[in-house]
């Protein structure tokens, strides 16, 4: 895929724009090395940018220095492993820090079993949409394995949620230029407002079933 010809034009005459343009150096110096890197260890909790990451790289996809196709595949390869590494360091070890620690965060043995439940049931959804909500993409994989959803089960999920992440904001940053930025942050706004209402239903959920179990009692 050619880059946009205007797109092309504007990055010779500056630098990319806002946020991004202080990703410049890393990708002019380390290329897809530098988005895997980012997504990989943000995926498994590391607080890195990998978002931002993304979208500069793809912007400087369209300015011609970098292969969109590649930086796509890259992001998405990196993104599916990091969330496979958070999914095992759950699994591995994440029920036995909530239940030796989790007291000082509220989070007690009975509600990581709730959580559990709720994974059986509504897990697939969750992960998913995980990806798209920051705070929730970068525990998504350990909250999975902690709470031991079936493996296959979340990579399904995990890879969807992924690929459709992946695509929209390399789509967004290499078709949107200038754009992108503002684009970004009305996103981010809306991200927000969803993470709010997903807890929402969830606290919702889980009051239910626990008035439902009491009055079953």
């Amino acid at each position: 895929m050619s880059p946009p010809a205007w797109l092309v034009a504007a990055a010779s005459k500056q630098d990319l724009p806002g946020v991004f343009g202080h990703f410049q150096g890393t990708l002019h110096h380390w290329g897809y090395l530098a988005v895997g890197l980012f997504l990989f260890l943000e995926d498994f909790g590391v607080p890195l940018p990998g978002e931002t990451m993304l979208i500069a790289a793809a912007l400087y996809a369209g300015a011609g220095h970098l292969n969109v196709w590649l930086v796509g595949a890259v992001g998405f390869a990196a993104a599916v492993v990091g969330d496979n590494v958070g999914y095992v360091i759950g699994r591995k070890g994440g029920r036995r820090l909530i239940e030796r620690f989790g007291k000082y965060l509220f989070v007690t043995p009975a509600r990581l079993d709730r959580a559990e439940a709720f994974f059986e049931d509504h897990g697939g959804k969750v992960v998913t949409i995980a990806r798209f909500i920051e705070g929730l993409r970068q525990l998504n994989g350990i909250i999975a394995g902690t709470v031991e959803m079936p493996w296959r089960r979340f990579l399904l999920f995990n890879v969807i949620g992924a690929a459709s992440w992946v695509a929209l904001w390399t789509s967004l940053g290499y078709l949107a230029g200038n754009h992108v930025e503002t684009i970004s942050r009305d996103f981010t706004y809306f991200a927000i407002g969803a993470a709010v209402l997903f807890v929402a239903v969830v606290l919702w959920h889980l009051y239910q079933r626990r008035k439902h179990k009491r009055a079953s009692a």
